[in-house]
């Protein structure tokens, strides 16, 4: 590890597939920093809940763009996590039992808490 380099990244998307290309950049985002060793969570907040729900992430965002289904997969197997609003999630009546299994609900205190006193990395999408 690079001396000064932080060993967490949040990723924290707002949008669902109403804007596949924004969730495509968020999940290589996220992939790149859990496949090089970060400990990565996703925060999914509004429409973005929706993707932490079983298949949802579905389709290809652009020519030449690879399948949500494979980024979310590739996510998973690489460590990453998902936190998921709560508030959101309710909102839109979303069953618990459709979470995946590298998802939990979550608000700002459990997203605090996973940062802790660490240095993080923080993209907004």
């Amino acid at each position: 590890m690079l001396v000064g380099m932080t060993s967490k990244a949040v990723v924290s998307l707002i949008t669902g597939l109403e804007d596949t290309e924004k969730v495509t950049v968020a999940f290589l985002v996220a992939l790149g920093a859990a496949e090089h060793g970060r400990s990565t969570l996703m925060f999914l907040t509004k429409e973005a809940v929706r993707l932490a729900t079983g298949e949802v992430a579905q389709g290809v965002a652009c020519e030449g763009c690879p399948p949500l289904p494979e980024l979310v997969a590739r996510f998973r197997a690489a460590g990453g996590r998902m936190l998921v609003c709560p508030i959101c999630f309710d909102a839109r009546h979303l069953a618990k039992d459709t979470l995946a299994s590298n998802a939990e609900l979550g608000g700002t205190v459990q997203l605090w808490q996973w940062i802790g006193e660490d240095n993080v990395t923080a993209f907004s999408y």
